[in-house]
């Protein structure tokens, strides 16, 4: 949101009050409050009939400052708040003397310059990170309402990236974006996830914890610096110092949430029934025996929305007409050893039984005038479940507990994004900001129904939208793209995006949702969607079973199942780092090559994980160009060794796609290439790649739990590689090393390996 008009002047109707100078400090042990008046205060008559700004610092966390901005601080608190997982303890120094006011976290500092003027500056390793200087921070007063607004100052060549899953040019400088949520597909400014989270390659991040609409100017309004915005009377961020982007994502997820681990089997291949295609239990029959005939590994089955009958979503009831025995056929798939997704949203049909029920015992979201919100959008009537009223809750959970039972595994919790702000809830909570903050409740209800009934590690959900926070429930999908290699790349854009928000785990509609994809496009798109954390076939009007597209397609669907099944030792332990630290499995490059100035708005190729790099090719013909970073790289499908850094062309065919294992990577692969779900330490191979001369490499590899299940150190010296199993039971395993021989056999009780570096 812009107030200013160019850089003298300001809107008509915008009135602005900036702090002048810092007049007075409040210190205590862990918190530094600074009294900023609007004019320079030179005698005691300064003091009447002016502003004053209070902005008060905190430490949460390590590493982390948070800043609160108010002008007039009698409003009524409003709710919801995004959940802060401070770490109790935090080391905090506060200090005030003639020159600077200061709190430290860590190595972080926030600095309020003292004298004439204002300066607020953030420091860490002897340099000014980002700061708010003259006419920066505000009190803004227009015809419109009153706004709180920051500006923090970005450097020569520093760049943005994050607020959540964006489909634009990754790189967010001279974006305008406001946080708020729409179903707006994927071609647009408009997004499904909107998160109030940014990082820079100046090693630091920023957080703006409010729910609601939060209007970000990056380098927009002002070219050199990030604006954003809140309407009322406060503002809160909090800045998040690295240095490295990894060690930010760490910071960031612990204040709002890491995700779970989703489970091992939910990184095998999805099919769809599509959305308003015509299926029945023979046409699923069909496709999973199709399937199986053609050796096509797959692990999960979806229905969508149509599982349930016409005008009556959502009643969580099989339509009876095209599904009469869905106990019996549920029966079925597992004996098929397939896993059961089933496509719900929180709105309910006026149609459907849920809506007498709902709106008889206050579980949906009302009116001012006390009457049931609804609409025609979507479904006929429908209202809207009120998540915030602890019982419509648990009412909502009950009626998925009842599918839970019957066999099903994990939900595709769809919409959550057009959500009213002329209504009223349950608890009071504030409209605008719930507009925001409903996908987080909604899919939490879900997630959690999920893992008290399945259990930790088995929960799952296909989310299409979320908030900050939202990472906690994986997995989530890219939403409604058209089936073009232009929005394939949209699409890889907002993975990125949404990766550099904090998200760990991802997926996208392989082929696209709208339309039919022309058969080079969904050929090119299946290796794109098996190197993805999750892999989905799912369209809209067409199905996107392969051999609907031609005999080609399904021996690419069939190379890249099976490679990413064998890559699960690899995949999973990245899951499980995911998990655990935050860092998310699928990222640009810029997340790992930070001092790297030639990756900074790399957007068509991607890290799966530490060790590979994967880039989509978006051109039937094939050719497709790509940057390495320095080292010598190998591709994982040909060998072919390829020295960066520098960029490469390159022409593949349907069978191939750039997968490049990065120098000094020894990559565990798994032993079964027929599903995602097996024993990865059990006839595990240590493939090497390109280690160094005096490098130790050390490979954990996870059993289904994520826990340890077996841990090896591969070293070189010389010509001389020797690889130990330090850590796991007596099960045979191999060495590969790659460009140097075949694959060695090692068998189970023998714990030390040795080789030799051939010359090639």
């Amino acid at each position: 949101m812009k107030f200013s008009n160019g850089y003298w002047r300001m809107r008509d109707g915008v009135r602005p009050l900036y702090p002048a100078q810092v007049h007075d400090v409040e210190v205590e042990p862990t918190a530094l409050t600074v009294y900023a008046p609007t004019r320079r205060i030179t005698g005691r008559g300064d003091t009447l009939n002016q502003p004053l700004l209070t902005v008060r610092c905190t430490a949460p966390a390590p590493d982390v400052v948070s800043v609160r901005v108010g002008h007039f601080l009698g409003r009524r608190p409003r709710h919801p708040d995004f959940v802060l997982a401070s770490e109790p303890g935090t080391e905090v120094q506060v200090t005030d003397d003639a020159e600077y006011a200061s709190i430290t976290s860590g190595g972080l500092t926030a600095r309020f310059a003292r004298g004439d003027g204002w300066r607020l500056e953030f420091v860490a390793d002897g340099r000014v990170l980002t700061g708010s200087g003259y006419k920066s921070m505000a009190a803004l007063d227009t015809d419109d309402g009153s706004y709180v607004r920051e500006q923090l100052s970005l450097g020569v060549g520093e760049t943005v990236y994050g607020l959540g899953e964006r489909f634009g040019p990754l790189v967010r400088n001279g974006q305008v974006v406001d946080i708020w949520q729409e179903d707006g597909g994927t071609s647009s400014e408009q997004a499904y996830k909107n998160v109030p989270f940014y990082l820079t390659t100046g090693g630091y991040g920023v957080f703006v914890n409010h729910p609601g609409l939060v209007s970000f100017e990056v380098g927009s309004e002002v070219v050199s610096r990030v604006s954003f915005s809140v309407a009322g009377q406060s503002l809160e961020y909090l800045v998040i110092y690295g240095p490295t982007p990894h060690e930010i994502l760490r910071k960031y997820t612990a204040l709002t949430g890491r995700p779970a681990l989703p489970p091992a089997w939910s990184f095998g291949l999805w099919l769809s029934t599509s959305f308003t295609t015509s299926y029945d239990e023979q046409t699923v029959s069909s496709f999973i025996d199709t399937m199986a005939e053609l050796e096509l590994p797959l692990s999960v089955f979806h229905f969508d929305c149509f599982w349930m009958r016409e005008f009556h979503w959502s009643n969580f009831e099989w339509d009876p007409r095209v599904f009469p025995e869905p106990e019996l056929m549920l029966e079925r798939l597992r004996k098929r050893d397939l896993k059961v997704c089933v496509w719900i949203n929180p709105y309910i049909a006026q149609r459907s039984a849920l809506f007498a029920e709902g709106a008889a015992r206050g579980y949906l979201v009302r009116t001012a005038d006390g009457d049931v919100w609804q609409c025609d959008l979507w479904q006929a009537g429908m209202g809207l479940v009120d998540f915030t009223n602890p019982d419509a809750r648990r009412w909502y959970a009950d009626k998925l507990r009842v599918l839970l039972d019957m066999g099903v595994d994990a939900f595709k919790t769809d919409f959550g994004e057009r959500i009213p702000t002329d209504v009223v809830w349950h608890d009071g909570a504030d409209p605008e900001r719930m507009h925001n903050y409903y996908t987080h409740l909604y899919n939490q209800t879900v997630f959690d129904l999920l893992r008290e009934h399945r259990g930790e590690g088995e929960a799952v959900l296909f989310a299409r939208s979320a908030t900050a926070g939202g990472q906690q429930f994986p997995v989530h999908w890219g939403g409604d793209c058209e089936s073009t290699f232009e929005s394939m790349a949209e699409s890889l854009r907002g993975g990125l995006s949404l990766a550099m928000s904090g998200f760990g785990f991802w997926s996208h509609d392989i082929g696209g949702f709208e339309g039919r994809p022309a058969p080079e496009v969904f050929k090119r798109w299946i290796p794109f969607g098996l190197l993805s954390s999750h892999s989905r076939l799912h369209g809209s009007q067409t199905y996107r079973v392969p051999w609907t597209f031609d005999e080609e397609a399904v021996d690419v669907l069939r190379i890249f199942t099976r490679l990413k099944a064998r890559l699960m030792p690899y995949l999973f332990g990245q899951a499980v780092l995911a998990h655990a630290e935050g860092i998310p499995v699928m990222r640009p490059l810029v997340a790992d090559f930070p001092d790297d100035p030639a990756v900074t708005h790399l957007e068509r190729q991607y890290l799966l994980g530490d060790s590979l790099l994967v880039a989509p090719v978006f051109r039937a013909d094939g050719q497709v160009d790509f940057y390495l970073p320095a080292g010598t790289w190998t591709h994982l499908q040909t060998g072919e060794e390829i020295t960066g850094p520098g960029w490469v062309r390159r022409t593949v065919g349907f069978d191939q796609v750039p997968v490049l294992v990065r120098p000094g990577t020894v990559l565990p692969l798994g032993a079964n290439a027929d599903r995602p779900d097996y024993s990865f330490a059990d006839g595990v191979t240590l493939a090497v790649y390109q280690l160094a001369d005096g490098q130790q490499v050390q490979v954990s590899v996870p059993a289904l739990d994520g826990s340890e299940a077996a841990r090896f150190v591969v070293a070189r010296h010389g010509t001389a590689v020797t690889a130990d199993r330090v850590a796991g039971p007596a099960l045979p395993w191999r060495v590969q090393l790659v460009g140097h021989g075949e694959v060695r056999e090692v068998a189970a009780d023998i714990s030390r390996w040795q080789g030799e570096l051939t010359d090639r």
